[in-house]
């Protein structure tokens, strides 16, 4: 493969070193032979599998990041020279950005194999990106993919933002087809996941996720595959903080699963700067209350409902979780088709179950299933139309799809214990036992469920002739009775499997309910 190192672009820039590589283009460090200065310029990759339209349209996103950075003038922010064609020995020619040169690491460089900051140097750099982010949006931009990787160290102190590709500006019409998003999957807000419209409070819960990875080592919803990460996502709560110390109420608040929750960067700003100043608590401003007249709900847009102890965890609509998850790759990047069934409850898919009316609302029957109640348990719930019982208790029943290597489990415990996380570790000391070498947690951690105290748990063990993966929600209330809901299946299908587990969760019905 020949190297473009040393080649010519645009009769001006000089290539001497390839700096960066991702997958939209590659990043050199060049020489401007008209000014005498060093340059980055970003060359986008042959694409060769793309059609004329589709380069047409990749191309013009390119050249629509160099307009939007330069709209943004800035310190944290990369400056753009220049934008010119690399024409090649057919005539076509590909548009390459040439931007400042900062010969500096990345946030992602700093924090590789795990590594940690300081919330207080957290909190330094994130002063730089919310700022680079107030001038951005001041300047009608979205960057859309705020990550550690683009997020560059000066030795001098400086923050810079950087790798606006795909930006976006508020008065420019998409670029991708209807229904895509385009970002890192671990640095993507739920809102953009579930498919609406992103705004400056997107770029801010990406912020969030940068600083959670910066104290704690790891992206917040940190899942092994991009489809699991974005399902966690949208539905799953935060794993609490262990290292955030001052910064923990800012970066909880920044990762709230609604816009309107979330703290301006404004507030941001003012937080960060606290926590930069060594104050082991801090304090900030709270919302004003609808329908008081003090301020028009535009107005308040971005303003979050949090104090001193963090994101209030107000109540939400439980949105149905039988939702498809599918991940493409683009020629920008990672894609994400993410389809949620919000019609309303559907009375018909309780008739004749024997349970009593439930006073919140399960998802419709999904095509495909069909209603079984388990009178000794007390419970109601969906079941693909091809699955089995297998084993009946007074405590638990299973169903198996055809192969007998799925199973869907059913469970009651009562009277209930403190918290269900105790029944559920309860469960794993006796897995540990029988697949001692095995066994893999990958959570375990409290939540809520339907106003109830609940647990998540989701393992990996190793079967006799194949991996198997599960996954446990139990839930209820202490002295009454807790429900266990299951799903295990080879984990080579789990993709195939994991909706099932939202399917009967959405529609569980109890007899208590």
């Amino acid at each position: 493969m020949v190297s473009d190192e040393g080649r010519l672009v645009a009769g001006r820039y000089r290539l001497t070193e390839r700096i960066g590589r991702g997958g939209m283009g590659t990043v050199w460090r060049a020489e401007d032979e008209v000014l005498g200065r060093q340059v980055a310029l970003k060359q986008l990759h042959v694409q060769p599998h793309l059609s004329p339209d589709e380069l047409a349209t990749l191309y013009e996103r390119t050249r629509r990041e160099a307009r939007s950075a330069a709209r943004i003038a800035h310190p944290n922010v990369i400056v753009v020279h220049d934008v010119v064609d690399d024409v090649d020995g057919d005539g076509d020619g590909r548009p390459c950005i040439v931007m400042e040169y900062v010969p500096a690491p990345t946030l992602a460089d700093l924090l590789k194999d795990g590594q940690t900051l300081p919330p207080e140097e957290a909190a330094r750099i994130g002063l730089g990106m919310v700022a680079a982010l107030r001038a951005a949006h001041a300047a009608g931009v979205l960057h859309r993919d705020v990550k550690p990787g683009n997020v560059l160290l000066g030795a001098d102190g400086r923050i810079v933002l950087t790798d606006f590709g795909i930006a976006m500006t508020a008065d420019a019409s998409t670029l991708t087809k209807t229904g895509e998003m385009v970002g890192s999957i671990h640095y993507m807000a739920p809102e953009r996941i579930r498919g609406q419209k992103p705004g400056p409070a997107s770029d801010l819960w990406a912020l969030g996720a940068t600083l959670y990875q910066a104290v704690e080592g790891r992206p917040p919803f940190r899942r092994l595959t991009a489809m699991e990460a974005a399902y966690a996502i949208a539905v799953d709560p935060l794993e609490p903080l262990k290292q955030g110390g001052a910064l923990e109420p800012l970066v909880e608040a920044l990762l709230s699963k609604e816009p309107e929750e979330r703290p301006s960067a404004e507030q941001t700003e003012e937080a960060l700067r606290t926590v930069r100043s060594g104050v082991s608590t801090i304090s900030l401003p709270k919302p004003s209350v609808k329908g008081s007249g003090a301020e028009p709900p535009e107005a308040g847009r971005g303003r979050g409902r949090w104090g001193r102890q963090g994101p209030a965890r107000s109540k939400r609509v439980l949105v149905p979780l039988g939702v498809a998850l599918a991940v493409v790759a683009t020629v920008v990047g990672a894609t994400l088709y993410l389809r949620a069934d919000n019609t309303t409850n559907d009375s018909a898919a309780r008739q004749n179950t024997g349970a009593a009316t439930p006073s919140y609302s399960p998802s419709p029957l999904p095509d495909g299933f069909h209603l079984v109640t388990e009178e000794s348990l007390g419970v109601s719930f969906p079941v693909p139309d091809s699955w089995k019982p297998n084993r009946r208790t007074a405590e638990q029943v299973t169903y198996v799809d055809p192969t007998r290597l799925a199973e869907i489990r059913i469970g009651v415990v009562d009277p209930a214990g403190s918290h269900p996380i105790a029944h559920l570790a309860d469960i794993e000391a006796n897995t540990k036992v029988n697949y001692p070498n095995t066994y893999r947690k990958l959570r375990m951690q409290k939540t809520t469920f339907r106003g109830q105290s609940a647990a998540i748990w989701e393992f990996t063990f190793q079967g006799r002739a194949r991996a198997f993966r599960s996954i446990d929600l139990g839930f209820g209330r202490e002295g009454e009775r807790e429900y266990d809901i299951s799903v295990s299946a080879p984990s080579a299908d789990w993709d195939t499997y994991r909706p099932i587990f939202d399917s009967v969760r959405d529609g569980f019905i109890t007899s208590a309910s």
